[in-house]
């Protein structure tokens, strides 16, 4: 089973900028990622997403302000000009895809991170 760890969370002012990372315990090359929020007392949200050739799709919120990437066993969220609406539990999640250029129903994703907190200050 594939785990995955997140991390680069962290306090930051707004306006600023974090780098959040998820590692994989195994290559991840035929796996869709993704990265998704929660705040306490409200749905999981859905933030960005890559395909396994790197199609990336985000959710309009972070639109112009967010980069997600992978490479190899990693996987990557550049977040700036953070607001303090963007404080969240973040969460990497993969699902096995085998369509390089797709990107999986967000409901489908089905492997887990335990988050990483990212509180915005402002």
């Amino acid at each position: 089973q594939v785990q995955l760890v997140e991390s680069g969370g962290g306090l930051v002012q707004a306006a600023g900028s974090l780098r959040l990372s998820c590692a994989a315990s195994k290559n991840m090359d035929w796996y869709a990622l993704a990265w998704f929020r929660q705040t306490p007392g409200s749905e999981r949200e859905w933030v960005a997403a890559i395909s396994r050739s790197g199609v990336t799709d985000y959710v309009e919120f972070v639109k112009g302000r967010s980069t997600i990437s992978r490479n190899a066993n990693m996987l990557y969220l550049q977040l700036n000009n953070l607001k303090t609406e963007d404080t969240a539990t973040y969460f990497c999640a993969a699902r096995w895809q085998v369509l390089e250029d797709s990107l999986p129903n967000t409901s489908h994703y089905d492997i887990w991170g335990q988050g990483t907190q990212v509180t915005v200050s402002s």
